[in-house]
């Protein structure tokens, strides 16, 4: 189901900066048309799944990010339960990020155990703290590196040899096709032509490997949590244009009502470029490029 809006956030959460002048943004939906973060927010909260695709040394993207999950707790919290999902901890760490978020262990155990993501303590910790402090779930999504690497060495069918417990951090085996648009879009990426009916490369399989684990955990934390608001967070490749990850949860729960929003940042973050953006998601999110980068 498409939800249609778009939104980003730069500065100080009391306030609503969506068109602001001197905002390092600009917010647009998918058609290119401006929007508001309240209308944002307003799709978001009637969704099940909000995917937020972002560039990962975005840092107006991240805080973009914080403030789309800090106003999901507020505006759902109490009515539905709030779930944070990130590609940016692999399923077998699960069970280090729950100790964490339980008061079990240490932060200093947490990171030396959990394999964060070099830009972790700027970009991804707020998130993480504040499910904490609001005792919320948070979901390690994504395929342990060694499998996905395993992947694109070996092929799809190399999986088989891993053990029950291996296979059980990733999505059900053998896992989906990626699509003929996705395709299309890898090999362009990759610098290949992929022709509808040929084999897709091991490459591709791996990416594919890394959506559908992604999707997988999005579905169960769906599942297990009645009336759930899942916010994921992505490299945005992984759900632009509803493809990949989003194709996958569809598969999984074709019911699920996902929100698609992607940040881009842009030399002329003002102006929605409709042949580059049109369609990129639900909500397309435009930053300023001459910001610095996130480390």
């Amino acid at each position: 189901m498409v939800l249609i809006g778009a939104a980003v956030l730069c500065g100080a959460a009391a306030m609503v900066m969506g068109q602001a002048e001197g905002a390092k943004y600009r917010i647009f939906d998918g058609a290119g048309q401006p929007t508001t973060f309240e209308q944002l927010m307003a799709a978001a909260v009637a969704a099940d799944v909000v995917f937020l695709g972002e560039l990962h040394d975005d840092a107006v993207g991240h805080a973009f990010q914080l403030e789309v999950f800090e106003a999901a707790v507020k505006q759902a919290g109490g009515k539905r339960p709030v779930v944070l999902s990130l590609e940016m901890f692999e399923r077998d760490v699960q069970i280090v990020l729950d100790e964490y978020l339980a008061g079990h262990i240490t932060e200093d155990h947490f990171l030396r155990s959990s394999r964060p993501w070099p830009n972790y303590k700027t970009d991804y910790r707020p998130l993480v703290q504040l499910a904490r402090e609001n005792k919320l779930r948070v979901v390690a999504a994504n395929a342990p590196r060694r499998y996905v690497n395993m992947v694109s060495r070996l092929g799809r069918d190399s999986l088989a040899v891993l053990s029950p417990e291996a296979k059980g951090w990733l999505a059900p085996l053998p896992f989906g096709e990626p699509s003929d648009a996705y395709a299309r879009k890898f090999n362009a990426l990759m610098g290949r032509i992929h022709e509808p009916g040929t084999a897709p490369s091991t490459i591709l399989y791996s990416q594919t490997l890394w959506d559908a684990t992604m999707a997988h955990w999005v579905a169960e934390a769906l599942n297990k949590q009645k009336d759930a608001l899942v916010v994921h967070v992505n490299g945005g490749f992984h759900t632009e244009g509803r493809l990949g990850t989003v194709e996958h949860l569809l598969r999984y729960r074709p019911a699920s009502r996902a929100l698609v929003v992607t940040a881009r940042y842009e030399d002329d973050f003002r102006t929605f470029d409709k042949e580059k953006h049109t369609g990129i998601g639900d909500f397309v999110v435009l930053t300023d490029a001459s910001q610095p980068r996130s480390r």
